[in-house]
């Protein structure tokens, strides 16, 4: 991209902690904007403007005292942020306008005050940034275009560029004398000297401009892509409700590869609070790491390097059937969980309600299901527009048939994970043999609240989560079908159980502890299927089923392995146990 103007705008800006090369990198807001007009054309510059910032958090760093010479009561006196850039704003305008120019290019002497400082703090302050923050030129990678021997554009300093300039004999005179007019200070001297070797050709085509993307971009990336390691980190610590969207926030200034965002699933179909995310070149992507442990509300989100190849491990598909759903462009995609196996596409359109119409009624419908057809309970949805996708989400956990039905933001990256994921689960061509030995691989959590639901639970798990078998949560509810405050987990093996119940034994779960101890895989089916667990030993539940098929039930819990007619045999018996102790017990595996 090239651009030309012989209008700058001269901008520099420090935070108050670390500056120079680690600006941005510790999460402190802006305390100091700097600005100037140049005008290349009469060769003259306009007034420095000089504004101090009052921040939220009213700290100074001893080391920001020392490079900006500002006061904690110079400080206090500022304009918040928001107001200051309406002066930059006003008095650009202003004065661009006095020179009768219609336009202007914002310089900086390093990207980091628009990437790393101002962009982010904008965006968690949701301040609406001016236009000319999205395009801006670097001059250093200017300056080096114009003078490679002056080294590395990382590595230029005002000392080095003024050095490279007078070698330059065929600069004219007045450029000497306006360096020693304005550069009385290191905040603009390094971007007015580049663009002032540059008035002496006053039709320089700027080929360095950098942009901001306004917003990130969904899609999907096929597994034969090449992507280059040097573009990918790992995010960790995320939110377990974070979408695509809110991560590319949490790196806004940085630019995304359309689709870069892949949320990771634990063995549960859950996210499991890690991300990978795919950036435009290497260069953002060093940008990105120095957001470690940078907040997202109130949680810090870990930053580190990966790989090209975990990426297209995670988003990477072949799916026709996922392209052609995605093809549509500019949709909110919302995830559906927990769906009844023999839901229809009315169904669920019915739901979902007028308010939230489908895009193109049931072409916007996706379920999930099994190599064999076997439906998976889980189906992605696309709705045209942010309004219609706010409606549906407000049908979180509302009842469809005799399941409560959860609904999550998705994203493209999302669709292809979990249709890679259900696609590459072994078929159970037959029932588990039995008789099959009962070992202790479950634990029973006691004591829970009320109010908790299974992402409480993974929490509370922690890195525990990993040794959890796929479809292993399963909570206990009364006979009012309302928690119970009990919960069975069965774990990858015995040993597992065992350090779970060690390590989690009275571990506090929203102010209350829960009581965490190892059982076995028939004590916790017993339960599920209605019968009591106590001192005293177990009460099986009154039923009547045969006793190879209640093996196996109690043995795999994976109701959805078996043939639909033997789901409706073991329905009808469980049902007149207990119904919702039923439905809980056998949800679809993501759930």
């Amino acid at each position: 991209m090239a651009s030309h103007s012989d209008t700058l705008v001269v901008f520099f800006g420090a935070t108050a902690g670390a500056n120079g090369g680690k600006l941005g990198s510790d999460e402190r807001e802006i305390i100091l904007l700097v600005w100037q007009i140049v005008d290349l054309h009469e060769k003259k510059v306009g007034k420095l403007h000089k504004c101090h910032v009052k921040p939220d958090s009213l700290e100074l760093t001893d080391q920001c005292k020392e490079e900006t010479g500002l006061t904690l009561d110079e400080i206090i006196k500022a304009e918040p942020l928001d107001k200051v850039l309406q002066q930059f704003q006003q008095s650009v305008s202003s004065e661009v306008k006095c020179l009768d120019r219609n336009s202007y290019t914002l310089c900086v002497n390093s990207p980091l005050i628009i990437r790393q400082a101002l962009h982010p703090e904008a965006s968690k302050k949701n301040l609406v940034l001016p236009e000319c923050f999205f395009s801006f030129v670097d001059v250093r990678k200017e300056f080096h275009k114009c003078c490679p021997n002056a080294g590395p554009a990382q590595k230029l300093t005002l000392t080095s560029m003024m050095e490279c300039i007078r070698c330059q004999t065929k600069i004219r005179s007045f450029l000497i004398v306006l360096i020693s007019r304005v550069v009385t200070t290191e905040y603009i001297g390094l971007s007015l000297l580049m663009h002032l070797m540059c008035a002496k050709d006053v039709n320089h085509k700027f080929s360095c401009v950098e942009t901001v993307k306004y917003k990130f971009d969904s899609g999907t990336c096929s597994k034969t892509e090449p992507v280059d390691s040097e573009t990918v980190i790992r995010a960790r610590g995320l939110p377990w409700q974070s979408s695509d969207q809110d991560i590319a926030r949490f790196f806004k200034g940085l630019n995304i590869a359309k689709g870069g965002v892949a949320l990771c699933l634990n063995a549960q179909g859950r996210r499991n609070g890690e991300a990978l995310v795919r950036f435009i070149n290497s260069e953002h992507r060093d940008l990105a790491l120095e957001r470690h442990k940078h907040h997202m509300g109130s949680r810090y989100i870990e930053v580190y390097k990966a790989t090209g190849e975990e990426f297209l491990k995670i988003a990477g598909g072949t799916s026709n059937e996922v392209a052609q759903f995605l093809s549509k462009e500019n949709q909110v995609i919302i995830r559906m969980r927990g769906l009844p196996f023999t839901a229809t596409p009315q169904e669920v359109l019915s739901f979902l309600g007028p308010e939230s119409p489908v895009t193109d009624g049931g072409e916007g419908l996706l379920f999930v299901k099994y190599p064999d057809g076997r439906p998976t309970g889980d189906a992605f949805v696309l709705f045209s527009c942010e309004e219609y996708a706010q409606n549906a989400l407000k049908k979180h956990k509302q009842i469809l048939g005799k399941r409560y039905i959860e609904l999550f933001r998705s994203t493209a990256a999302e669709v292809q994970q979990v249709l890679n994921r259900y696609m590459s689960t072994p078929l159970i061509a037959t029932l588990p043999p039995s008789p099959i030995v009962s070992t202790r691989d479950c634990i029973r959590l006691r004591g829970l609240p009320y109010t908790a639901g299974i992402e409480d639970i993974l929490e509370f798990m922690g890195e525990h989560t990993v040794d959890i078998k796929p479809h292993g949560v399963h909570m206990v509810l009364n006979q009012q079908g309302r928690p119970s405050g009990d919960a069975f987990i069965q774990m990858k093996s015995s040993d597992k159980a065992f350090m779970v119940a060690q390590k989690c034994h009275k571990k506090t779960m929203k102010d209350r502890y829960v009581e965490v101890f190892q059982c076995s895989t028939e004590e916790m089916s017993i339960v599920l299927m209605g019968g009591t667990l106590n001192r005293s030993g177990l009460s099986p539940p009154p039923c009547k089923l045969p006793c190879n098929l209640l093996t196996s039930i109690k043995t795999d819990c994976a109701f959805a392995h078996f043939t639909p007619q033997i789901q409706i045999e073991i329905s009808q018996q469980l049902l007149n146990i207990r119904p919702l102790n039923f439905i809980k017990a056998f949800m679809p595996p993501s759930e």
